[in-house]
């Protein structure tokens, strides 16, 4: 019996996610390293009343607020840094399909390391005081709110600080360069707390942009950042990060970034931009030609190209993981 945990893209969107679950995604930066394929996917399930867990919005949380997947956020940034603000994350906030609940990036990651730490709280010295603290849209008609970070009181001081609520998302579907079909992976790049969501999340679906062989994560044991003890399940989705970088394979597509943000600004573009790019391919390949295969020729000789040359050796190529994902169907593995 075959113990890989490499499945396909629609099957760990059917197996993990639901409508109304706390669903995560791990990020580096706003234009960084995003399980974007993820969030399509869940579209393309008709996925519906997520509570998004966002440490900062990408153009994944951009898409679903824009095509009313999600009905309540939690994140501390909403931009897309120079790509503009997130125009289909504030049609969704405005017309009041989507309350968004502030933090800083610094709480975001506080209150992530306290579910990896399973604490029942987090001590705040940061928001505190503000109307980060004082406003919540969860609870709008409360002012000052008292239940998004309540005072507390050091007992060594005698300081009033606040506490945070640590964060235990139910799914976590999180972008890694490298993975094994084990679980074990490394990221190239910014973390951007995927270390610590990976321990907090119940569940982990680990989405790579490729598949080494385990070899890989022998020799570079020090850089495995999330092991495949507490991962449930590996995709592998080449460019599951587009349009924004994932360092070391490829770029930030700029002009489909900033064609995204303005076809997500209002009912009718979202709608094109839904029937163009999350509707319209069936498999990889598909989704590869819809890219277009001379922007990812131009995308992949980026600046940051020579971050992936260590590795290279023990990427497996399109062929041996169609193998792979052959023996671990459920017919195969009930076999």
């Amino acid at each position: 019996m075959s113990t890989s945990k490499l499945i396909s893209l629609p099957e760990a969107a059917r197996r993990y996610a639901a409508d109304g679950i706390q669903y995560a995604s791990g990020a580096a930066l706003p234009v960084g390293a995003d399980a974007i394929a993820f969030g399509r996917e869940l579209l393309r399930q008709g996925r519906k009343e997520l509570h998004a867990i966002f440490h900062c919005n990408t153009q994944q949380l951009n898409l679903l607020a824009a095509a009313g997947a999600v009905d309540k956020a939690e994140c501390g940034f909403s931009g897309l840094e120079g790509f503009g603000f997130a125009n289909g994350l504030r049609r969704a906030v405005e017309s009041g399909r989507l309350a968004l609940e502030d933090y800083s990036n610094l709480a975001m990651a506080l209150r992530l390391l306290g579910g990896a730490l399973k604490w029942p709280f987090v001590p705040a010295t940061v928001n505190i005081g503000s109307d980060i603290a004082q406003r919540s849209a969860f609870a709008p008609e409360a002012y000052p709110a008292t239940n998004k970070i309540p005072a507390i009181t050091d007992p060594f001081s005698g300081r009033v600080l606040g506490a945070f609520s640590p964060l235990n998302p139910d799914l976590a579907a999180i972008h890694v360069t490298l993975a094994d079909v084990d679980g074990n992976a490394i990221m190239i790049g910014t973390e951007w707390s995927r270390f610590e969501l990976s321990r907090a999340a119940k569940k982990v679906v680990l989405i790579a942009d490729h598949i080494v062989d385990t070899d890989c994560m022998r020799q570079y044991p020090n850089l495995v950042r999330i092991p495949g003890i507490i991962v449930e399940a590996v995709v592998w989705w080449p460019y599951a990060a587009w349009p924004q970088a994932s360092p070391g394979v490829h770029d930030v597509d700029e002009a489909h970034m900033r064609l995204m943000n303005e076809w997500l600004a209002t009912e009718e573009g979202t709608a094109r931009y839904l029937e163009k790019f999350v509707h319209s391919y069936t498999d990889i390949d598909d989704y590869l030609d819809l890219i277009g295969r001379d922007v990812i020729e131009k995308l992949n000789d980026g600046p940051t190209r020579f971050l992936l040359d260590p590795y290279r050796q023990w990427i497996r190529t399109q062929s041996e993981i169609e193998a792979l994902l052959s023996l671990n169907t459920p017919e195969r593995k009930a076999a």
